[in-house]
């Protein structure tokens, strides 16, 4: 009879040993995730991105650094375009998108990332848990899985997001963003994601990144200018075939002009209907080394579904992709509705 007691205690002490090795719970892997968050001066990380917004799946390769606490550097490269890569840069000064291959940059007076879901930055994914008060989290053999609500101010059609975090280290290894329907439509694979606490201030300049990132295919290359010659005029780039957009929110192509002008060839393709809007695509030139071009931007940046960072403002989204340069204009387009007509002239239309 007495050893009855002795082997009910035994078990229970057993049972408690053995909850108190199990799963972690939600709220333990987001302490986890928030403590190595404070405790990282810096990360390195590589990610393929895949976009399957539209007729064909297109492929970015990310490369990034952060170094704590507001210093980004995120270089976009396209399977497709080999010199439409792009680097997005955050220092002391603002915000800036880098095109080597024009040798000309963007500033944004802008609060990115904090004001918009970025699937491929491990502190929008965390904060974008901690937003979402119903986030739901699940547990694998190899992964804690969050499921969220996503924060994209001008996009609602994806409002989801599964997050796979490595269970051993923590470190982020996959984002799904999810439509409506919960189809994946955006797709981030993480890989050689370290810290690092080596980065200098220097590692987010402008111009260093600039100079690192010119390509030997770039005009103005320094490595293949003549310095016996004089400097040659900004370099037009071939002429591109024009492109129309598929979503016109009821409206048809009214009107369409082609101007030449001292850059190159100028299509304005003008769309009347329920919502009128313009749509203009040009040439985009490059700079020579000497006259790097640095320009003011009044908006926010936005990706858009190809992969191609923007700038939008209440009435205008302008881009690069490809040596051209686009624009759509609008007084009645709401700024969603601007995304979406800039996705469609890609052949990127939303699903």
């Amino acid at each position: 009879m007495k050893r009855f007691p002795i082997l009910f205690f035994m078990i229970m002490a057993a049972l408690l040993v053995l909850s108190a090795c199990g799963e972690q719970s939600k709220e333990d892997v987001v302490k986890k995730l928030e403590d190595q968050q404070a405790e990282m001066a810096g990360y390195k990380t590589d990610a393929t991105m895949t976009m399957k917004t539209g007729k064909e799946d297109q492929k970015y390769q990310i490369q990034i650094s952060h170094k704590k606490k507001d210093f980004y550097k995120v270089e976009l490269a396209s399977d497709r375009d080999e010199k439409g890569s792009q680097i997005i840069l955050k220092n002391n000064s603002g915000v800036f998108v880098l095109t080597p291959a024009l040798n000309k940059s963007f500033k944004f007076q802008s609060d990115w990332p904090e004001n918009t879901s970025q699937p491929y930055l491990l502190n929008s994914l965390i904060r974008d848990i901690k937003a979402d008060s119903e986030a739901e989290f699940n547990s694998t053999d190899n992964h804690y899985v969050f499921k969220t609500k996503t924060n994209y101010q001008n996009n609602q059609s994806l409002p989801f997001q599964e997050i796979y975090f490595d269970k051993k280290t923590y470190a982020p290894v996959m984002v799904k963003v999810l439509d409506k329907d919960m189809t994946s439509l955006v797709e981030v694979q993480f890989s050689n994601f370290a810290q690092d606490d080596s980065f200098k201030e220097t590692d987010f300049d402008v111009d260093e990144n600039m100079a690192m990132s010119q390509t030997e295919d770039t005009a103005v290359n320094a490595a293949e200018e003549d310095p016996a010659e004089p400097e040659q005029p900004a370099e037009e780039s071939a002429e591109a075939e024009v492109l129309y957009p598929e979503e016109t929110f009821g409206s048809s192509l009214f009107d369409e002009q082609k101007v030449a002008t001292e850059n190159g060839a100028r299509t304005i393709m003008t769309y009347k209907g329920e919502k009128d809007f313009t749509v203009i695509q040009e040439s985009a030139t490059t700079q020579p080394a000497s006259a790097r071009e640095t320009v003011a931007v009044n908006g926010e940046l936005v990706q858009l579904a190809d992969g191609s960072v923007g700038a939008l403002s209440n009435q205008k989204l302008e881009w690069t992709k490809n040596q051209t340069t686009y624009h759509v204009a609008s007084n009645e387009l709401t700024q969603e509705e601007l995304i979406a007509v800039a996705n469609s002239v890609n052949g990127y239309s939303v699903k």
